[in-house]
């Protein structure tokens, strides 16, 4: 599961005491944060073209759409992708001697540009988790 981004506010204090000349380190020390992602944040900031000062007219919204522009094209990329009728894939499983890696793998066989083994339990997961259990007396 990936991690929580880290709120704008820290991304802005990271590159304000960066541009003051503070290390990585001690930069992730004061702000309680991991060395390595003071890193990325500053990369993703110079493929950006961020630096201090920021303008003060750029909102958070703005400064996050140019500093993580990946996610939003991945989960393009996962939409544009033909899933599976999930429904029916709740009633095979249901059949003896049937798991999701054989689903997965005829849905695999299927598709040009299908989902990975992982991905395709995951999303399935969540799907079932939407149902609403019923008991019958």
């Amino acid at each position: 599961m990936a991690r929580p981004r880290l709120p704008m506010r820290k991304i802005r204090e990271v590159l304000r005491l960066a541009a003051e000349g503070m290390s990585s380190r001690k930069i992730a020390a004061s702000l309680s944060i991991g060395a390595t992602t003071v890193i990325d944040c500053l990369q993703r900031a110079r493929k950006a073209g961020a630096s201090w000062p920021i303008a003060e007219d750029i909102s958070d919204e703005v400064l996050e759409a140019r500093l993580f522009p990946a996610s939003s094209a991945r989960s393009q990329a996962i939409a544009r992708r033909s899933l599976p009728d999930w429904a029916s894939i709740h009633r095979e499983l249901k059949r003896p001697g049937v798991t999701l890696l054989l689903l997965w793998s005829e849905y695999r066989d299927r598709h040009s540009d299908p989902l990975g083994y992982s991905r395709f339990c995951e999303i399935y997961q969540e799907w079932k988790g939407q149902l609403t259990p019923t008991m019958r007396r």
